[in-house]
Protein backbone atom coordinates (compact mmCIF):
# COMPACT_ATOMS: atom_id res chain seq x y z
CA UNK A 1 0.00 0.00 0.00
CA UNK A 2 1.19 3.64 -0.88
CA UNK A 3 2.01 5.96 1.88
CA UNK A 4 0.22 9.20 2.01
CA UNK A 5 2.03 12.03 1.17
CA UNK A 6 1.02 15.91 1.98
CA UNK A 7 2.40 18.33 -0.03
CA UNK A 8 2.01 22.06 1.16
CA UNK A 9 1.97 24.40 -1.37
CA UNK A 10 2.58 28.06 -1.65
CA UNK A 11 2.98 31.10 -4.34
CA UNK A 12 5.26 33.86 -3.90
CA UNK A 13 2.56 36.31 -5.21
CA UNK A 14 -0.58 38.22 -3.31
CA UNK A 15 -1.99 38.97 -6.52
CA UNK A 16 -5.88 37.58 -6.07
CA UNK A 17 -5.56 36.84 -9.74
CA UNK A 18 -2.29 35.55 -9.66
CA UNK A 19 -1.13 33.21 -12.30
CA UNK A 20 0.87 31.33 -10.08
CA UNK A 21 -1.69 30.42 -7.50
CA UNK A 22 -3.22 29.19 -10.76
CA UNK A 23 -0.50 26.57 -11.63
CA UNK A 24 -1.18 25.99 -8.26
CA UNK A 25 -4.38 25.35 -8.20
CA UNK A 26 -4.01 23.10 -11.63
CA UNK A 27 -1.51 21.38 -9.47
CA UNK A 28 -4.12 20.19 -7.28
CA UNK A 29 -6.16 18.66 -9.86
CA UNK A 30 -3.88 16.94 -10.77
CA UNK A 31 -2.17 14.84 -8.22
CA UNK A 32 -1.80 11.37 -8.15
CA UNK A 33 -3.34 8.71 -5.60
CA UNK A 34 -2.78 8.86 -1.59
CA UNK A 35 -1.55 12.60 -2.45
CA UNK A 36 -3.25 15.93 -0.67
CA UNK A 37 -2.29 19.63 -1.50
CA UNK A 38 -2.62 22.38 1.00
CA UNK A 39 -2.35 25.58 -0.70
CA UNK A 40 -1.30 28.61 2.03
CA UNK A 41 -1.49 31.50 1.68
CA UNK A 42 1.61 34.00 2.77
CA UNK A 43 -0.65 37.70 3.04
CA UNK A 44 -0.34 37.27 6.89
CA UNK A 45 3.34 36.97 7.04
CA UNK A 46 4.83 39.88 8.33
CA UNK A 47 8.02 41.60 7.04
CA UNK A 48 11.39 39.54 8.36
CA UNK A 49 13.07 41.64 11.04
CA UNK A 50 16.01 39.74 12.75
CA UNK A 51 15.00 41.21 16.21
CA UNK A 52 11.87 39.29 16.31
CA UNK A 53 13.16 36.07 14.91
CA UNK A 54 13.10 35.16 18.77
CA UNK A 55 9.78 36.55 19.32
CA UNK A 56 8.04 34.85 16.08
CA UNK A 57 4.65 36.25 15.23
CA UNK A 58 1.82 33.74 15.30
CA UNK A 59 1.36 33.61 11.40
CA UNK A 60 4.99 33.10 11.02
CA UNK A 61 4.45 30.12 13.82
CA UNK A 62 1.67 28.72 12.00
CA UNK A 63 3.88 28.92 8.21
CA UNK A 64 6.86 27.28 9.83
CA UNK A 65 4.49 24.29 11.69
CA UNK A 66 3.02 23.54 9.03
CA UNK A 67 6.11 23.25 7.07
CA UNK A 68 7.58 21.05 8.85
CA UNK A 69 4.46 18.68 8.90
CA UNK A 70 4.67 18.09 5.52
CA UNK A 71 6.17 15.96 3.72
CA UNK A 72 6.93 17.88 0.31
CA UNK A 73 7.07 21.19 -0.10
CA UNK A 74 5.39 23.04 -3.68
CA UNK A 75 6.06 26.28 -4.59
CA UNK A 76 4.84 29.04 -7.32
CA UNK A 77 6.64 31.40 -8.30
CA UNK A 78 6.52 34.82 -10.31
CA UNK A 79 9.41 36.45 -11.71
CA UNK A 80 9.83 40.17 -10.21
CA UNK A 81 12.95 42.45 -11.37
CA UNK A 82 14.57 39.02 -12.85
CA UNK A 83 14.70 37.60 -9.41
CA UNK A 84 12.37 36.05 -6.41
CA UNK A 85 9.35 38.09 -5.06
CA UNK A 86 9.91 39.68 -2.09
CA UNK A 87 6.70 38.37 -0.35
CA UNK A 88 8.30 34.82 -0.93
CA UNK A 89 11.88 35.82 -0.40
CA UNK A 90 10.22 37.40 2.80
CA UNK A 91 8.34 34.14 3.91
CA UNK A 92 11.25 31.93 3.18
CA UNK A 93 13.75 33.82 5.49
CA UNK A 94 10.86 33.84 8.26
CA UNK A 95 10.66 30.00 7.78
CA UNK A 96 14.48 28.91 7.82
CA UNK A 97 15.03 31.24 11.08
CA UNK A 98 15.98 31.76 13.89
CA UNK A 99 19.51 30.07 12.94
CA UNK A 100 18.79 25.77 14.04
CA UNK A 101 15.24 26.27 13.14
CA UNK A 102 15.21 26.14 9.65
CA UNK A 103 11.72 24.50 8.56
CA UNK A 104 13.25 23.44 5.39
CA UNK A 105 15.59 21.36 6.39
CA UNK A 106 15.77 18.04 4.47
CA UNK A 107 12.46 18.94 2.78
CA UNK A 108 11.95 17.63 -0.66
CA UNK A 109 10.73 21.08 -2.94
CA UNK A 110 9.46 21.73 -6.34
CA UNK A 111 9.13 24.61 -7.95
CA UNK A 112 7.48 25.99 -10.98
CA UNK A 113 6.29 29.51 -12.27
CA UNK A 114 4.24 31.21 -14.91
CA UNK A 115 4.74 34.61 -16.32
CA UNK A 116 3.55 36.74 -18.74
CA UNK A 117 6.85 36.33 -20.23
CA UNK A 118 8.76 34.39 -22.85
CA UNK A 119 11.05 32.89 -20.02
CA UNK A 120 8.20 31.91 -17.69
CA UNK A 121 9.84 32.34 -14.39
CA UNK A 122 13.14 30.93 -15.21
CA UNK A 123 15.73 33.77 -13.15
CA UNK A 124 13.77 33.62 -10.29
CA UNK A 125 13.61 29.79 -10.54
CA UNK A 126 17.12 29.80 -10.10
CA UNK A 127 17.46 32.46 -7.36
CA UNK A 128 15.30 30.15 -5.39
CA UNK A 129 17.50 27.10 -6.28
CA UNK A 130 20.16 29.15 -5.10
CA UNK A 131 18.77 30.16 -1.73
CA UNK A 132 17.69 26.56 -1.16
CA UNK A 133 21.65 25.01 -1.29
CA UNK A 134 22.06 26.79 2.17
CA UNK A 135 18.47 25.76 3.48
CA UNK A 136 19.58 22.37 2.67
CA UNK A 137 16.43 21.43 0.71
CA UNK A 138 16.21 18.53 -1.47
CA UNK A 139 15.05 20.03 -4.91
CA UNK A 140 13.37 18.21 -7.63
CA UNK A 141 15.55 18.99 -10.59
CA UNK A 142 13.41 18.06 -13.55
CA UNK A 143 11.03 18.37 -15.06
CA UNK A 144 11.48 22.25 -14.82
CA UNK A 145 7.99 24.11 -15.17
CA UNK A 146 8.40 27.29 -16.85
CA UNK A 147 4.60 28.78 -17.80
CA UNK A 148 5.56 31.42 -20.31
CA UNK A 149 3.05 34.08 -21.94
CA UNK A 150 0.63 32.94 -18.84
CA UNK A 151 -1.84 35.57 -19.99
CA UNK A 152 -2.40 33.38 -23.36
CA UNK A 153 -2.87 29.94 -21.14
CA UNK A 154 -5.86 30.58 -18.54
CA UNK A 155 -9.29 31.03 -19.63
CA UNK A 156 -11.10 32.29 -16.18
CA UNK A 157 -8.59 31.89 -13.80
CA UNK A 158 -8.27 28.25 -15.23
CA UNK A 159 -4.61 26.79 -16.34
CA UNK A 160 -6.14 25.20 -19.94
CA UNK A 161 -2.72 25.01 -21.99
CA UNK A 162 -2.48 20.90 -22.04
CA UNK A 163 1.23 20.87 -22.13
CA UNK A 164 1.86 23.00 -19.18
CA UNK A 165 -1.06 21.03 -17.06
CA UNK A 166 1.35 17.38 -17.91
CA UNK A 167 4.20 19.30 -16.94
CA UNK A 168 3.01 20.34 -13.78
CA UNK A 169 1.11 16.47 -13.51
CA UNK A 170 5.07 15.37 -14.27
CA UNK A 171 6.97 17.43 -11.74
CA UNK A 172 4.31 16.50 -8.79
CA UNK A 173 4.83 12.76 -9.50
CA UNK A 174 8.36 13.60 -9.02
CA UNK A 175 7.85 15.37 -5.78
CA UNK A 176 5.64 12.47 -4.35
CA UNK A 177 8.80 10.39 -6.11
CA UNK A 178 11.51 12.15 -4.24
CA UNK A 179 8.88 12.47 -0.66
CA UNK A 180 8.29 8.81 -1.18
CA UNK A 181 12.40 7.85 -0.92
CA UNK A 182 13.27 10.40 2.02
CA UNK A 183 10.02 8.78 4.43
CA UNK A 184 12.09 5.59 4.23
Amino acid sequence: MEQNIKILGFAGSLRAQSFNRGILNAAAQLLPEHVALEIYELNDIPVFNQDQENNIPPAVTEFKNKIKSADAILIATPEYNYSVPGVLKNAIDWASRPYGDNSFEGKPVAIMSASTGMLGGARAQYHLRQSFVFLNVQTVNRPEVMVPFARDKFQDGVLTDETSRKKIAELVAALVNLARILKK
